[in-house]
């Protein structure tokens, strides 16, 4: 009789997240900023068919690294949650904080209950009235959740990415300024050796605090060039 094979349960959760991280850290980046009127996502992205950045809500937006399958299916059940509660309640009732706890629990039982964990990581941000309502949500493969404040860089060299934002990022920063240090980070530290990358080659969008009530608004290579001049 064959005995079965036995793996410590701190192995199996250390090998999971070893496989999870080095899939993301081989994904291009992503860095999302808040800036005086609203949040700021910059991703390089050469595709114009799959997206790195959404829109989850009228005030919510979605950004993710990693597997484009995986964060996709995360993607759809958040717009498919967002909806069915504005629907049933009312569309105030839909905030960043209650979508990131969804996806907590999401990925924490597909990391504990799965043979295989999500390599994915991802963040949902809420733009508010005020910069100080402003949220960002971090969530890692295996549901971890972090309130971050300001800035978040995944994949590729993200924690270099997060120290230079720590030392040049600042409150209150326009929009142009944004883009201009979210893009020179990405340039920088994006690939083996520093790099320009071309605004077709970036995929930008916003979360606007001015707008009406949907404030989502993806940008177009035309307006990079002009902000980026």
């Amino acid at each position: 009789m064959s005995m079965p094979f036995y793996v410590a349960p701190e192995q199996l959760i250390k090998d999971k997240a070893d496989y999870a991280r080095k899939g993301i850290a081989r994904g291009r980046s992503v860095i999302v900023l808040e800036y005086t009127d609203g949040v700021l996502f910059v991703a390089e992205n050469p595709s114009r068919a799959l997206h790195k950045i959404s829109e989850i809500y009228d005030r919510i937006g979605f950004a993710a690294v990693g597997k484009y399958n995986e964060f996709e299916n995360l993607r759809v059940a958040g717009v498919r949650l967002a909806d069915m509660r504005g629907y049933a309640y009312d569309r105030r009732d839909v905030n960043g904080r209650s979508l990131a706890n969804a996806y907590a629990q999401t990925l924490g039982t597909i990391f504990t209950d799965q043979p295989k964990p999500y390599e994915v990581e991802i963040v949902v941000a809420e733009v508010g009235e005020t910069s100080a309502e402003d949220q960002l949500y971090r969530l890692m493969f295996d549901g971890s959740v972090a309130d971050e404040q300001g800035y978040v860089a995944m994949g590729g060299q993200s924690e270099a990415m997060s120290g230079a934002l720590e030392s040049r990022w600042q409150p209150g920063m326009d929009l142009p300024a944004s883009l201009k240090l979210a893009v020179s980070l990405l340039n920088e530290f994006g690939a083996e050796t520093a790099r320009d990358i071309a605004p077709e080659l970036l995929e930008v969008a916003i979360l606007d605090r001015n707008r009406p009530r949907r404030t989502f608004v993806r940008m177009n290579s035309i307006k990079l060039t002009e902000l980026l001049s």
